[in-house]
């Protein structure tokens, strides 16, 4: 009888929780294909404008007609391009890299900049650069992914020795500390080696100079960290409800973390060993793609890789364009977005304490 009494309470839960998962098809839909479209258009104005601007007739001509002999043609083909092609991926791997974190852990603050996962990255490509110069750009990518992965576990390691237990707020306070320690010893290191300036471009955060090697290196990654992100929507989706909701549905719930995780810190190595510490797209994005499609997991990563993708490409054009002919750096501008609504979102969790 007590049972059955479980069992009834269990299910009555379980209902309770499902009808909350809010979701809007619709919506999901119109985001997406009119996004892409954005997309489009913010990839050729990215192409287009700059310290020497290119009619949309020349960048299609050079995209599509490549002459080698034209200058222009070499600066779209060479320069331009690979640069748009990898803000568009970093900006999607970041931000389906945040709604993951922030599904899996139940925690509106996760986020691989604020969770500490891109400063550990960074801070393995500085041990990269003083101890094996010469290291190659796939070389780099390991080293990244190596960082991003000890990163998340001091920072987990931290909250769940804090007393009380972890809460949003303590993770987050745990990854700032974390991220503050390894970039002082980062910038230690870059200075005691002589290696700032290489470093450098990789605290800054932006895709300047970005080569058509690391296209090729990303692509693989997108095809396989999307995927598998894809495939693991629904069970967010259940496991952000609760973990013994997601168990009482019969959910494999330390599995789904481990693919989760493996998934956040393989988007996120990439995206920092192309464009360094970009902070605050994988905190803004997801909360704006819940806030627009409801809370389906299934609904969310699509859109969240394609707002993400945008706000990376009109970030890095609005670096070009503020102070031309410099390049005002990707992380600034990102950071003017995000800064604010992190202390929105802290002080309103900090309630929680």
């Amino acid at each position: 009888m007590a049972r059955n009494e479980v069992d009834r309470v269990q299910y009555q839960t379980v209902q309770e929780e499902s009808s909350k998962l809010i979701s809007r098809p619709l919506v999901a839909t119109l985001i997406i294909f009119s996004g892409m479209i954005a997309l489009f258009f913010g990839i050729a104005a990215s192409i287009s404008l700059g310290a020497a601007d290119i009619d949309f007739r020349t960048v299609w001509e050079g995209v599509f007609q490549f002459n080698p002999d034209l200058t222009a043609h070499q600066i779209i083909q060479e320069l331009r391009m690979p640069r748009a092609i990898a803000a568009a991926l970093v900006g999607a791997f970041l931000a389906v890299s945040g709604a993951i974190m922030q599904g899996m852990t139940r925690n509106p603050l996760a986020s691989p900049s604020i969770m500490g996962i891109t400063a550990g990255s960074a801070f393995m490509i500085a041990i990269a650069f003083a101890f094996f110069p010469g290291t190659s750009y796939i070389g780099l990518m390991l080293w990244s992914f190596v960082g991003a992965g000890m990163s998340a576990c001091l920072v987990f390691a931290i909250g769940s020795f804090s007393k009380g237990g972890l809460t949003p707020v303590k993770l987050a306070l745990a990854g700032t500390a974390v991220s503050a320690l390894l970039s002082s010893i980062s910038s230690a290191i870059a200075i005691h080696f002589r290696v700032a300036q290489d470093i450098s471009f990789w605290y800054a955060g932006g895709v300047a100079g970005t080569k058509w090697i690391s296209i090729q290196i990303l692509l693989p990654v997108a095809v396989i960290g999307l995927c598998l992100a894809f495939i693991l929507a629904r069970s967010i989706t259940v496991l952000s409800l609760g973990e013994e909701v997601a168990k009482g549905l019969g959910q494999r719930t330390v599995l789904v973390k481990v693919l989760g995780t493996i998934v956040v810190l393989l988007l996120t190595g990439a995206a920092v060993s192309v464009a360094g510490s970009v902070g605050f797209i994988g905190l803004v994005i997801p909360h704006i793609t819940r806030f627009l499609v409801g809370v389906d997991y299934r609904w969310i990563i699509p859109c969240a890789a394609i707002l993400g993708a945008l706000l990376l490409v009109l970030a890095d054009l609005g670096a070009r364009m503020i102070n031309p002919p410099f390049e005002t750096p990707v992380g600034a501008i990102t950071a003017l977005i995000g800064v604010p609504f992190f202390l929105y979102l802290a002080r309103r969790e900090g309630r929680g304490l």
